[in-house]
């Protein structure tokens, strides 16, 4: 059985870790290169960086690689990192200073052969689709450039030509529940899950431990993103890992 992943998710702006509310109104939460060494300490599955700048007002990618390049020399944890990418001479920049996988979102939308390219040239493990969703009119309609633009194309059509193309894992995050602690909506979980095989990691809403049990035990997600839980208060991985267990789910031990 695969084990389930507690993932911890760090937005970037300008080089600082920031945290907002229905992907706006970020405040500055620390030093990502700081908190990454914490996690690493912690032993934690893994990482995933996004840059929250990238596609709303532009961000200066050499920063991103920056951050990647001291976090690689500190941390040894899978990495996963996203914002603004839409070439693979940008992917190959991540990978050789250390990224596991890229997360693409608006760019799937926009350049969808970019998935099959990552795909192609780093495996597709590598290939990571982020789905940004707000509810509107009883649907899930995606939205690219951080949430500020909704798509037409039906979220069905799109997560199973991704499949098709290559992306390895899903991450799906609800723009609704962002920043609010209320727990995940397990429904669009369960809705890309019966879409596709790969594996489907779910993000926004996270505020205690139960909603984590939640999004394991109702909804099968193979991994929960973390924010808020993580970065206000003091859980950490380990307990929350230590939660997981005893609630039967599946995880991985560490030494």
């Amino acid at each position: 059985m695969l084990k389930k992943r507690i993932i911890p998710m760090l937005l970037l702006s300008k080089g600082r870790m920031v945290k907002g509310v229905e992907f706006d109104n970020f405040r500055d939460v620390g030093n990502p290169v700081s908190q990454a060494k914490i996690y690493n300490s912690l032993e934690t599955d893994e990482l995933v960086f996004l840059d929250v700048d990238a596609n709303r007002t532009g961000s200066d990618f050499d920063k991103m690689l920056a951050v990647i390049d001291a976090v690689s020399e500190e941390c040894f944890m899978p990495l996963s990192v996203g914002g603004g990418i839409h070439s693979i001479e940008q992917v190959r920049a991540l990978v050789k200073r250390g990224a596991d996988k890229v997360v693409v979102t608006t760019a799937a939308i926009e350049s969808p052969t970019l998935i099959s390219d990552i795909a192609e040239s780093f495996g597709r493990q590598c290939a990571v689709v982020g789905l940004d969703v707000r509810v509107q009119n009883g649907r899930y309609v995606l939205h690219s450039h951080c949430g500020q633009r909704p798509i037409d194309t039906p979220i069905e059509a799109f997560v199973q030509k991704m499949d098709a193309l290559g992306a390895g894992e899903f991450i799906v995050n609800s723009i609704d529940r962002d920043g609010t602690q209320t727990g995940y909506d397990l429904n669009s979980v369960r809705l890309i899950k019966s879409l596709t095989k790969r594996p489907v990691v779910v993000a926004g809403g996270s505020g205690n431990f139960s909603h984590l049990v939640d999004a394991f035990k109702e909804a099968d997600a193979d991994g929960v993103g973390c924010g808020s839980i993580f970065h206000f208060g003091d859980n950490n991985p380990i307990r929350a890992r230590a939660a997981m267990m005893n609630a039967g789910i599946p995880m991985k031990k560490i030494k």
